[in-house]
């Protein structure tokens, strides 16, 4: 057949799986063409903190906390679905610590395992910590592509001050719970940012980048070095069958339409689908809003379509990483609720005004709760998340920020901001019964005082504690809610990407329905059916997975797909 161009691996998407998986390939010497669908490269990888859930690091060892792999593979097991089979999570458990190493070296990534707990404390297997990993320096963007720099995903709001600043999670803990020498923290920072001229009269975008801006800065200098290109704004439209393997695919560049040859395979590291509305509705019915997703706006599902043409197989196209999010009008996605769910002063209740689940939660938990207890009159999203003065004073509720008085905040939080001088005039405000949600607080304070909540726990578990007030005994997450005036802002179901999609084996392969492997193809990342199931381990069991897969899938094709 005859091509516009050809390239020995065709890679589509440009989040941190992709990345990885091209840079292997081109590491080996192969001819390497990424293509983004958007105006912007790095996905929703670029917007999230970066973390990523490794079994058995070198990291975590030295660190003085071994892991067992055989432990993991136990864990993940024990929280999936029959249908994720052995192989996957024994491949990924086994793998992903090797990943970790390699990319160290090529590309310069420093991680540390961090005491961060699994999020299914109760589930044999699970670790308090040293899994979860993340960047904790930072990268100058002067040391990239101006270009490159240019053209990158923004950081999330929900992970940088006014949408500007970024952020370290060190820099975030001090700046939160302000222990002795947290106002330096909070004036270097600032002065980094303020004192950067060129780039403050060029840009308001921080040069400062960290988590997941510094994790695809650093892959995507590196995968510069190789040679490789990166084309955007270049959509997928569909793939190309040759002989019974999938050769390349059409992409269209530079408003036309091209024909890319692939002698060695396609890798799809696209994303999910939702932020298609149609499908959405199809398989997400409790969750039908695209909106609502914290995800980047362009995952759309094409990759996913496209592949489902020539026969793929799908699963669990019902699930996605759910989240409870901050909706703010004029925003195009959801923010984030980590932090601010398991700070005292705080509950959620539904649309009775009504508990129905530990607000400390990890967030796809909670999101799940969400789902799972939502009833005709006590319908939970939107739920609302309620706070008292001293919450206000001392923490931030996403978008609203402490220290800056309520007339500072934009008129777009104002709009969704509720605040009244009791509860039950705050009640009214919501459209709450207000003896129902009286009884709540009351119920609520009683139960603080005491030092546990005996309804669902909140902060028995060390991850509830996580993100609890330090400073705040016996239970850092319980604080009543007494002190006037009183807030509400809603809280919405939402997700940070679909992870139900085509299904692969060990090594990204992708399978067709009949069971066997589709020669030439692959899928990695939010395109792929998680190896992790429904579930959602710990925190960073999202890019784990796709960098393990993209170096795998990258490597197979490399050596696998060769002609001859």
């Amino acid at each position: 057949m005859a091509y516009d161009r050809e390239v020995d691996l065709l890679v589509v998407g440009t989040g941190a799986g992709a990345l990885v998986a091209a840079l292997r390939a081109a590491r080996a010497g192969a001819e390497v063409l990424v293509v983004e669908k958007g105006a912007l490269w790095g996905g929703t990888s670029a917007t999230s903190g970066g973390g990523i859930w490794i079994p058995g690091s070198h990291l975590a060892a030295q660190a003085g906390h071994p892991d067992d792999l055989d432990e993991a593979f136990g864990y993940i097991r024990r929280l999936t679905a029959p249908n994720v089979t052995d192989e996957q999570i024994r491949a990924y458990v086994d793998h992903a610590h090797r990943m970790l190493e390699w990319v160290e070296r090529e590309a310069d990534v420093h991680y540390a395992a961090l005491p961060y707990p699994d999020y299914y404390p109760e589930t044999e297997g699970s670790r308090e910590g040293y899994r979860t990993h993340l960047m904790p320096g930072e990268v100058d963007a002067r040391t990239m592509d101006r270009a490159a720099f240019d053209t990158m995903q923004r950081a999330s709001p929900a992970a940088s001050l006014w949408g500007r600043i970024n952020w370290k999670l060190a820099e975030t803990h001090m700046v939160l719970f302000r222990p002795k020498g947290w106002m330096k923290v909070i004036v270097k920072v600032m002065a980094g940012y303020w004192l950067d001229i060129p780039q403050r009269l060029r840009s308001p975008r921080d040069r400062r980048l960290t988590l997941g801006t510094a994790l695809l800065a650093q892959l995507r200098k590196a995968l510069d070095r190789t040679g490789a290109e990166v084309w955007l704004e270049s959509p997928l439209l569909g793939l190309i069958e040759e002989k019974g393997r999938v050769a390349g695919a059409t992409v269209r560049h530079g408003g036309r339409e091209l024909r890319i040859g692939a002698r060695r395979g396609v890798i799809l590291a696209a994303g999910g689908f939702e932020r298609n509305a149609a499908m959405r509705a199809a398989h997400l019915p409790g969750a039908r809003q695209p909106q609502a997703s914290g995800s980047q706006v362009n995952n759309e599902g094409d990759a996913l379509i496209a592949a489902q043409k020539l026969g793929a197989a799908v699963r669990n196209l019902d699930s996605a990483w759910w989240a409870p999010v901050f909706r703010i009008p004029g925003e195009d996605r959801g923010r984030l609720s980590t932090v601010e769910r398991a700070l005292p002063h705080s509950i959620i209740v539904n649309q009775a005004g009504r508990r129905y689940a530990n607000e400390a939660l990890s967030y796809h938990r909670f999101g799940e709760a969400m789902m799972a207890k939502s009833a005709p009159g006590a319908a939970t999203d939107p739920s609302w998340l309620l706070f008292d003065g001293r919450y206000r004073a001392r923490y931030p509720a996403g978008p609203v920020i402490p220290g800056f008085p309520d007339w500072m905040l934009s008129a777009a939080v104002r709009k969704v901001l509720v605040k009244a001088p009791t509860i039950e005039a705050l009640a009214v405000k919501m459209k709450v019964d207000p003896a129902e949600l009286r009884a709540t607080v009351d119920r609520f304070n009683a139960m603080v005082a005491q030092g546990r909540d005996e309804d669902f726990g909140r902060g028995d578990a060390a991850y509830d504690r996580l993100y609890g007030d330090p400073r705040v005994a016996p239970n850092p997450t319980l604080g009543s809610l007494a002190k006037a005036p009183f807030y509400a802002i809603p809280i919405h179901l939402g997700d940070i990407g679909t992870n139900g999609g085509l299904v692969t084996d060990g090594t990204g392969r992708v399978l067709s329905e009949g069971g066997g492997a589709i020669p030439g193809l692959y899928a990695v990342g939010n395109l792929a059916a998680s190896v992790m199931g429904y579930s959602y381990p710990g925190a960073g069991a999202t890019l784990g997975p796709a960098m393990t897969f993209g170096w795998l899938a990258a490597a197979d094709a490399v050596r696998a797909n060769e002609p001859g």
